[in-house]
């Protein structure tokens, strides 16, 4: 049985699975599926709780909140609250790019952590956090506020830092952003950006500051869900202000609390990674009428289909500008075609990321000529794997939180030219003989959003896939 139909993929899934103990098979199962063409899903669970034992690539609500959606806000001054070690491991590695200078006017790159100890364990770690904001008050007098991301221990102890942020909130005067974000809520990162746009709703949007002198235009919007990874926002805000789209704010790369706080006087919201922001996009269409709009600025195909899509909630001005941008990249996405297309078209990719990224990079890859043979989420929902579908062809290999076992089987089973996953599931893959590319944060690369994006992307995918490397270390079926 061919391993390249449904019926054979299917096939080899059992066999994988046959490796667990019944219990762990019977959960796992649910969670791993072969695409069928028409189907309104993919057919598996997901965000659901991973099996003890199995090895899940997942991360916390730690770093859902921290690393995702509050981290990137660059004129805040961001408090790990706990033990130094989730902030250390968060500092910096998802390569959120922000102008400014450090300590004046951005803070994305520094690490700050209330380091808890065996005493504040004991004795509490209110008082300590107190302390901690006066200092960072007199260091950086120029911050425009703080958030405070709690760790694990905080939740275990039951410290109020909801009570404190109140109360250093009135001494400084400035925004405090309490953050209840353990990581051992709820069952993945998904829930910390659920409770950053919650906490983004309550302690920013709803107090109705607003900006003093802000004035609008119709053609106001936000970028929501893009984190600059790379320079990704930056790519993205030159397409849409180019096609005459005025963006009021990014959210939350490159960002400023000012940004936040103008949010509601938006046209409408544009959001790229629907997973981490869906949630205050859903708020503010409820409470203040602003509509929104997923879109995909990965590759020549889907920029130019979202780019129209855009501009159809627009009058003919904007319509018009969209056309123009779209001729105007035109050739320079066609000279990258016919560089890389040649070089790339037949060979095969499968994917394992978080966020968006397993179906929208999808058509950047079509574009090149590259196959998605498998595709799975780290910590998606149901109505993601649902959106896949628009995506990916029958007989795709779907899995969600996908065990390194279970992953690593079906590189072994399917043989493909290229993966692309994270940081943890690199070496590996590289020491099989199988070109990688990290795509949480673009492997020290990037940006990948927009025209200019995808120059870098189709040179990276080239890199990997044709470099003269593999020819000196043969994947382990082809050396048997």
């Amino acid at each position: 049985m061919s391993l390249d139909d449904i019926e054979g993929r299917k096939a080899m899934i059992e066999e994988v699975l046959s490796e667990y103990p019944e219990k762990a098979r019977k959960k796992r199962a649910k969670h791993l599926n072969v695409y069928e063409e028409g189907k309104p899903d993919c057919g598996v669970k997901s965000n659901i709780k991973s099996v003890p034992g199995v090895m899940t690539i997942r991360g916390c609500a730690y770093a859902g909140a921290k690393g995702v959606v509050w981290g990137p806000i660059k004129d805040m001054v961001h408090i790990s609250h706990g033990p130094v070690g989730c902030g250390q491991y968060s500092w910096s590695q998802r390569r959120n790019y922000a102008t400014g200078q450090m300590g004046v006017d951005s803070w994305v790159t520094m690490q700050v952590t209330s380091d808890f100890q065996e005493r504040d364990i004991v004795f509490g770690g209110d008082k300590k956090l107190e302390l901690v904001i006066d200092e960072l008050e007199a260091m950086f007098p120029l911050s425009k506020g703080i958030s405070i991301q709690s760790e694990c221990p905080v939740g275990l102890i039951g410290d109020d830092i909801e009570a404190v942020a109140r109360k250093k909130a009135k001494e400084i005067d400035k925004v405090i952003v309490p953050v209840r974000c353990e990581g051992f809520r709820g069952v993945s990162q998904s829930l910390g950006h659920h409770i950053a746009n919650d906490c983004l709703r309550d302690w920013v949007l709803d107090k109705g500051k607003g900006e003093p002198g802000f004035e609008g235009t119709d053609y106001d919007v936000l970028i929501v869900g893009d984190y600059n990874i790379g320079g990704d926002a930056w790519a993205s805000r030159i397409l849409l202000e180019e096609m005459g789209l005025r963006v009021i704010g990014m959210w939350s790369g490159d960002g400023t609390l000012a940004e936040l706080e103008r949010g509601p006087k938006a046209k409408m919201n544009l959001i790229h990674c629907y997973r981490s922001m869906n949630y205050i996009c859903r708020h503010m269409e409820e409470k203040y009428g602003i509509p929104w709009l997923e879109y995909n600025f990965f590759g020549p195909t889907q920029i130019a289909k979202s780019l129209r899509n855009i501009a159809a909630q627009f009058d003919d001005k904007i319509k018009e500008g969209a056309e123009r941008v779209i001729a105007k990249y035109q050739p320079m996405a066609d000279a990258i075609l016919a560089k890389f297309k040649p070089r790339l078209e037949g060979k095969r990719a499968m994917l394992y990321v978080g966020g968006l990224r397993p179906r929208h990079v999808a058509d950047a890859y079509g574009d090149l000529g590259i196959e998605i043979i498998g595709t799975g989420y780290e910590f998606a929902h149901g109505d993601d794997y649902q959106r896949t579908t628009e995506y990916i062809k029958g007989g795709t290999l779907v899995y969600d939180d996908v065990s390194g076992f279970e992953l690593e089987r079906f590189i072994e089973k399917l043989r493909p030219d290229l993966v692309g996953s994270g940081i943890k599931e690199k070496y590996a893959v590289q020491k099989m003989g199988v070109a990688f590319r990290q795509l949480h944060s673009w492997d020290y690369s990037g940006p990948y959003h927009g025209y200019d994006g995808f120059a870098v992307f189709a040179r990276d995918m080239d890199l990997a896939i044709n470099s003269p490397v593999w020819s000196l270390h043969k994947a382990p079926w082809k050396a048997a």
